[in-house]
Formats: structure tokens, C-alpha cells, sequence
């Protein structure tokens, strides 16, 4: 596939161009629009227990939907649900990806689940992560604007759980605490970070979905009933 980015930065939408017959995974919900004629198939991938997996701790959708072009070709547009930039990443080999960054991928990719860290247990960012497979595009979306950093061998970054995107496969990394007492960070998520290692590459979102969420829930009156 062809992927075109368009309305970048703040409001990115990701335009798939598909040869005959070629087929896409997005997703569920992602879809923006289709050109005509293109199949659109919603199940669950890889059986029922390793799709409730990643939805119950990837943090997405139970369904994968599928989208296969007619024998003229067609395209998919595809859009996060926050606003921000996406960007298209060449998969050869793997990928690890923070949970709502994966928007949509080449059908030669698998999506699956992995554990990265304890801090989703205690609510905060991180945790599980989504998996990605094989070879070929994969879309990811950020909140904000995207920032991509290449780690030389040895060399360090100290990120905020929230603002990971994704990361290369063998990127060393370990989950620290930075500030206050142990049982509060925690209890909390505050206060524990990622530390990457190179050599590696991260990719990393300019505002944090979480601490939106936090803010909104200080400011609408309902939530404080």
C-alpha cells in the first residue's frame, strides 16, 4: 500500500492507496472513508482469546477491521481520535507501540499484545503494549505533535510514560521512579518514567491523552459530582 498523510500536523487523516485486491487492517472505529467498491470486513483477529487480550490490555478494539480494494483499486482514509500528526513506520521485524497509537497497518502485519512495564496496573500509562509483526507499513497516531529521537549505542532518554508512542525492537528500556515515595508512585502512576538505552529509535507525542483526561475531569462539573 501507498500511504498518503494529509492535514498533518494538527489534524492528520491517513489516506491508504490500494492496489487491486490489496487489503489493509485498521483499527475498529479509525475508518474516516472509503472510495467505492472497497470490502469492509470487522472480526476478531487471531481467535477470540488473543483478540479479548488486546483489547482488554493493549487498549484496543476487540475487532480489527479489514479493508480490501475492488479490481480497480480504491483507497481507505483513516483518523485517530484525538487530534494530532501520524506518521507511516516501515516494519521489518517488529515494533512496540503504546496503547492508542496503533491506527492502521499493511496486511502483512500482525497486532498483537505485549507486557511493558507494571505502571497500567496502578492506572497510569504503559503496560501493555501493542505488538507489531512481519514486514510492511504500519500508521501510527500521536496527540499533539511528533517527535522522533535516534538513540546512538549507550546513549539515554528519560520520557514520560504518556508521551511514548512506540519504540524499536531491542531498544533497552526500564521503568524508574523519579520522585516522591514508592507505594504513592505506585499507587498513582506519578513520578515513574521510561529510561531508553540506544542503539534504538522512539518515537514520542508532544501532549499526554492522560493528563487531558485528568484536566477535563477537574473542569466539568459533572465529573466532580
Amino acid at each position: 500500500m501507498n500511504v498518503e498523510i494529509r492535514h498533518a500536523p494538527s489534524f492528520a487523516v491517513a489516506r491508504a492507496i490500494l492496489q487491486p485486491g490489496e487489503a489493509i487492517r485498521a483499527e475498529s472505529g479509525a475508518m474516516m472513508a472509503t472510495s467505492q467498491g472497497v470490502d469492509i470486513e470487522a472480526r476478531a483477529r487471531g481467535g477470540m482469546i488473543k483478540s479479548l487480550k488486546r483489547s482488554v490490555l493493549g487498549g484496543e478494539s476487540f475487532f480489527v477491521t479489514t479493508y480490501t480494494a475492488p479490481q480497480q483499486g480504491g483507497w481507505v482514509d483513516c483518523a485517530a481520535r484525538l487530534p494530532g500528526d501520524c506518521i507511516v513506520v516501515d516494519v521489518d521485524g517488529a515494533l512496540n507501540i503504546s496503547r492508542g497509537s496503533y491506527l492502521c497497518s499493511a496486511a502483512g502485519v500482525e497486532i498483537d499484545t505485549r507486557w511493558g512495564g507494571f505502571k497500567n496496573l496502578f492506572g497510569g500509562e504503559g503496560g501493555f503494549l501493542v505488538h507489531a509483526t512481519g514486514h510492511g507499513q504500519v500508521v501510527l497516531s500521536c496527540y499533539g505533535a511528533l517527535d522522533v529521537l535516534d538513540l546512538s549505542a549507550g546513549e539515554s532518554l528519560v520520557l514520560d510514560s504518556g508521551h511514548m508512542v512506540a519504540y524499536s525492537e531491542g531498544t533497552q528500556y526500564q521503568l524508574r521512579k523519579v520522585a516522591g515515595g514508592v507505594i504513592q508512585s505506585l499507587k498513582s502512576g506519578e513520578g515513574l518514567v521510561f529510561e531508553f538505552t540506544g542503539p534504538g529509535r522512539v518515537w514520542m507525542q508532544s501532549r499526554n491523552p492522560n493528563e487531558f483526561i485528568s484536566w477535563l475531569t477537574d473542569v466539568l462539573p459533572f465529573t466532580r459530582e
